[in-house]
């Protein structure tokens, strides 16, 4: 079947099962050319699942895919690409040190017309242009935003032939400007007859930009089809979840008059190219209290991360955890004092996808000495691993199953079980609920506001206001590396947005 001639995909009772847990349970989905159909449901609920069947990456149990009333055999990613099938992950799959058009010709070994370079960048540049983006075919990824990563993905997959795109989490990591540009795009792309896949946990999107939506719950479709027209964001989070009561500020852990845990003072860092970073920053942390870092994203606040971890070199200022300076400290010294980081990816910097779940929960204590020097047990790990996913409730998990197959928001508490220990005093949490749905958002907020109350503190660095003005007792402003002002946790959204944008 040419790609040209795509009308409706159905996907008729798909089952999935790894060992003896089922992931997908007579799972189905459709969709038609010309919309944009969202495809909803918590984390584990088997969204991802079901459409690495669609794109090759697993092979069904049981059911079958249908392209315009004919059954279509997908059994690897190279079979999906052919029926003009394509997705735009989360953790973007390019070649940093390559430009992005000669990451389409490495996509595109089977189109002879993209192996020249001229054309494949010519092709980029027509793509992007149709969507109403910028795109410089010759830049380096490396150099790129991670906006304009996402849209070297998408016009990449777009140039390969695509008619069938999957979106997952497309705006989890980008500005409300840079999300408006990407939606209005999606939206392009319907209207040239294109389908589009939309998997988000941002219900607003769904109702501003999403013709149809889908609901999984534990790997069972639970609702499909219905019009966006007729729904409001809670009717479409009952569907997922049942009642979700509304966030609502917590009780502070605060002691006032404890002692301070982290002081930062006058720190400045640098960039890999030279570029100022991070400028004379200032941060104080008492025991029990959550400081939460407001910001538009690509202001130093990774950066701030690394500095205080010790992970980016500081050019000057000094730092002390608990009364002692660590401005010296390594890396693991730091976290042998309590120092402890939970980063924006988890996939790429706290976890080893492709090793167990023992091994990945027992990482930063074989590097410490503390499972043993000469001699580790694989049973006192399995055993440990085994305590940790009962009490934190890692659903999906078993100390042998592989690390990859867990869910988002699984995942992230495997992460929080493992840096959230006993010893930990103080927890750097970068961007800790990205593209998690609302439970597994409250679980991580729980998991943090446990740590204070037995005495910890938090540095929150965020870019979902919602989620600052939920957690922090004080709140700071980051704009340009420089903290900008300082709020109580009590502050309005205008408030602290005056001071993101260099208000006073």
């Amino acid at each position: 079947m040419s790609q040209a001639d795509f009308q409706t995909l159905h996907l008729r009772g798909l089952c999935k099962r790894f060992g003896e847990r089922t992931v997908l349970d007579n799972a189905g989905f459709e969709l038609n050319s010309g919309e944009v159909h969202a495809l909803l449901g918590e984390n584990g609920a088997g969204k991802s699942t079901l459409m690495n069947l669609l794109t090759g990456v697993y092979v069904p149990d049981q059911g079958e895919i249908v392209l315009d009333g004919q059954p279509c055999s997908i059994r690897k990613p190279a079979d999906a690409t052919a029926h003009g099938i394509g997705m735009v992950h989360q953790h973007y799959r390019l070649v940093e040190r390559f430009s992005v058009a000669e990451n389409l010709i490495l996509a595109a070994d089977r189109v002879p017309e993209l192996q020249r370079l001229s054309v494949a960048a010519k092709t980029l540049q027509t793509t992007a242009e149709q969507l109403g983006l910028t795109l410089d075919p010759y830049a380096r990824v490396a150099d790129l935003s991670v906006a304009e990563r996402q849209r070297a993905e998408i016009c990449k997959v777009l140039a390969l032939g695509a008619r069938i795109l999957i979106l997952d989490e497309p705006t989890a990591v980008l500005t409300d400007a840079e999300s408006a540009s990407l939606l209005a795009a999606i939206q392009r792309m319907a209207n040239t007859g294109k389908g589009v896949i939309l998997i988000t946990h941002k219900l607003r999107e769904v109702v501003g930009h999403s013709d149809r939506v889908t609901i999984l719950r534990q790997g069972k479709t639970v609702a499909s089809n219905l019009s966006t027209g007729s729904l409001t964001q809670a009717q479409i989070a009952h569907l997922m979840m049942g009642d979700v009561a509304a966030p609502q500020r917590q009780p502070s852990n605060l002691q006032p008059h404890g002692a301070d845990l982290l002081v930062a003072v006058g720190l400045n860092a640098s960039r890999n190219d030279g570029s100022t970073a991070v400028s004379d920053v200032a941060i104080r942390l008492r025991r029990g209290e959550i400081v939460g870092v407001a910001g538009v994203g690509g202001h130093g606040q990774a950066q701030l991360c690394e500095a205080l971890m010790g992970l980016l070199p500081v050019d000057s200022g000094s730092l002390q955890l608990d009364g002692f300076s660590i401005s010296n400290s390594s890396v693991s010294q730091r976290r042998g004092y309590g120092l402890r980081y939970i980063p924006a990816d988890r996939a790429a910097n706290a976890l080893a996808l492709e090793l167990p779940v023992s091994d990945n929960l027992a990482l930063t204590q074989v590097a410490s000495g503390r499972k043993g020097r000469l001699w580790i047990s694989p049973k006192g790990l399995s055993q440990d691993a085994q305590k940790a996913i009962t009490e934190h409730r890692i659903t999906g998990a078993s100390p042998q199953g592989v690390t990859r197959l867990l869910s988002g928001g699984n995942a992230q508490k495997l992460v929080l079980a493992r840096e959230l220990d006993q010893d930990c005093v103080v927890a750097i949490a970068h961007s800790p609920t990205r593209g998690l749905d609302v439970k597994s958002c409250g679980t991580v907020h729980a998991a943090l506001r446990e740590l204070t109350s037995r005495g910890g503190a938090v540095l929150l660095i965020s870019e979902d206001l919602e989620e600052i003005m939920t957690l922090s007792d004080r709140i700071l402003v980051m704009n340009a590396g420089r903290i900008t002002g300082e709020l109580p946790g009590t502050a309005s959204a205008n408030e602290i947005g005056a001071l993101m944008i260099g208000g006073h």
